[in-house]
């Protein structure tokens, strides 16, 4: 039985997710709704799809799917988790830092008791920080580098009077936890959100981030000390053409979790 995929947010990586259901998934489901906050953006990716999915409601459209992919934003995705969650239904969030909202839905994922799913996105190494929180852990510290176009409209910048075009050589510009970080970052640091739910939590996950204007690439860094030993990654990133504060690892591991969910 074909399953039908809602995307809410045609943005990049909705955008290329759906166009990959079209060309590779079309034995196993179809894009039948897509929404966004620009309707001008669905229904332009709408129409790049065959057959086309409907333009519609986020309530319709978690209606109407088998699987639900949010690709939005942190404002609307812990809405969207609930909503879908509640009717027992399979939902992939990418902007995991809306989930720092909804306690209980952690709680759900961590439990296993969940239709709610989170994918890797753009870093390496959650598998070895769930086996490392089976012991105690001391501490899990994200260490980002993102070029300075990644950041452009970032509230934290705003908030500080900072100047993106100003920076000249390498600048730390960022550094609290997890939970502040995605506040000030909405678009750019859900990777410290998905690492905090896998091990300490948002307020004891440590995020530091850097940018500078000979960085071309989206750099995570991942420390993790505790009874186990220590562990390091680095992954450097490849930013998506049609969006810089995404990573194109990103959404590979969208695609993969879908694979893995149908």
């Amino acid at each position: 039985m074909v399953k039908n995929i809602g995307i809410i947010g045609c943005g990049a990586m909705g955008s290329e997710i759906a166009e990959y259901i079209f060309k590779n998934l079309g034995d196993k489901s179809k894009v039948a709704a897509i929404c966004d906050i620009d309707p001008k953006k669905a229904k332009e990716l709408s129409e790049r799809i065959k057959p086309a999915p409907i333009v519609t409601t986020i309530d319709d459209l978690i209606n109407k799917s088998d699987l639900i992919i949010e690709t939005a934003s942190p404002e609307v995705s812990g809405d969207i988790a609930e909503k879908a969650d509640s009717l027992k239904k399979d939902v992939l969030i990418m902007s995991t830092g809306g989930l720092l909202k909804k306690q209980h839905l952690i709680e759900k994922i961590n439990s296993g008791h969940s239709y709610i799913h989170i994918s890797s996105g753009a870093i390496c190494g959650l598998d070895g920080l769930k086996s490392a929180k089976t012991g105690a852990i001391k501490s899990v510290t994200l260490t980002t580098r993102k070029p300075l176009k990644g950041f452009a409209g970032s509230p934290y910048l705003k908030e500080k009077n900072i100047d993106i075009e100003k920076i000249d050589k390498e600048t730390l510009i960022y550094s609290g936890t997890a939970r502040e970080a995605i506040r000030y970052f909405p678009q750019n640091i859900n990777v410290a959100v998905t690492l905090s739910i896998c091990g300490l939590g948002a307020d004891r996950t440590s995020v530091r981030i850097f940018t500078s204007p000979e960085y071309t690439k989206n750099t995570h860094e991942i420390e993790v000390e505790g009874e186990f030993g220590r562990f390091w990654t680095k992954t450097e990133n490849v930013p998506s053409k049609a969006n810089p504060k995404t990573s194109e690892l990103a959404i590979f591991s969208a695609i993969a979790k879908i694979k893995e969910i149908l």
